[in-house]
């Protein structure tokens, strides 16, 4: 289905201009304005829209700001559109504050009721009985073929090693999944999260990922409160899964980080 027909679908109306905009490098992202009162959506063109429509509505049930769902046709998501302002302190605060308070919503078991994916790299979200295990199956040793052979050997290591370094029962938060700097939005004031990868979780891989590439201003940490003792020994446990994402999906650029944050872990 064309974006043409998919809007026609959702709101009846006709497009009267379209503006690519910056979607990453795994979804077609573009702002439509329609005929004939010039309302402007967001639209995010891909074969998972559906899912992650899904996504943002468990988010928005936790109270996180996120981007109103107007509806999915196809593989066409239309969503809200929020147009980019500056990122305040006071907006990165009520960002901590949502995040902490989204990481309070938890469910009955790690994982997430359908597998999804970044692009062809697939985000396995099956159900395992502690904490360790899903991190070990689910992430770290998800794909050991794509792996470099050393790498995957170290990786097998660590993974035997994580009953002893991360907590056997978390609470399972519901997680946006992929939240590095780049899926923070600001608009209007307020800040924004967007492209989730929800799954349930220890809460604390959300704030790995945000601090990967990059950190948030301490207006956000202070919001979001303190952490748990060692929480600062587990981040690049966490930190890996994205840095493995990484180096399946773009490549030996990113086999340097893979390899330090490993170091960190002690393998």
């Amino acid at each position: 289905m064309s974006l043409a027909e998919a809007t026609r679908a959702l709101t009846a109306q006709e497009i009267l201009f379209v503006q690519t905009l910056q979607g990453g490098d795994l979804s077609q992202v573009a702002r439509i304005t329609l005929a004939p009162d010039h309302i402007t959506y967001v639209a995010k063109t891909g074969p998972r829209v559906a899912c992650e429509a899904r996504m943002l509505a468990a988010l928005a049930q936790a109270g996180s700001p996120v981007p109103d769902v107007i509806g999915v046709s196809g593989d066409v998501l239309l969503m809200e559109d929020l147009p980019e302002g500056p990122a305040t302190p006071d907006a990165w605060a009520g960002l901590g504050m949502a995040l902490k308070a989204q990481h309070k919503v938890v469910g009955a078991a790690y994982g997430w009721a359908e597998p999804y994916a970044f692009g062809p790299v697939a985000i396995p979200c099956a159900p395992r009985a502690t904490w360790p295990g899903f991190w070990a199956d689910q992430r770290l040793m998800a794909a050991p073929g794509e792996m470099p052979r050393a790498i995957a050997k170290r990786l097998e290591r660590l993974s035997a090693r994580l009953p002893d370094l991360l907590p056997p029962a978390p609470p399972a938060s519901l997680l946006h999944g992929d939240l590095w700097r780049g899926n923070v939005h600001f608009s209007g004031g307020k800040g924004f999260f967007i492209d989730p990868a929800c799954y349930h979780g220890h809460g604390e891989v959300d704030l790995a990922m945000l601090h990967l590439f990059g950190a948030p201003p301490p207006e956000f940490q202070d919001a979001y409160g303190p952490l748990d003792a060692g929480a600062a020994e587990r981040r690049p446990i966490y930190q890996l899964w994205p840095a493995l994402v990484h180096l399946r999906l773009f490549g030996a650029g990113y086999r340097g980080l893979v390899e330090n944050l490993l170091d960190r872990c002690g393998v």
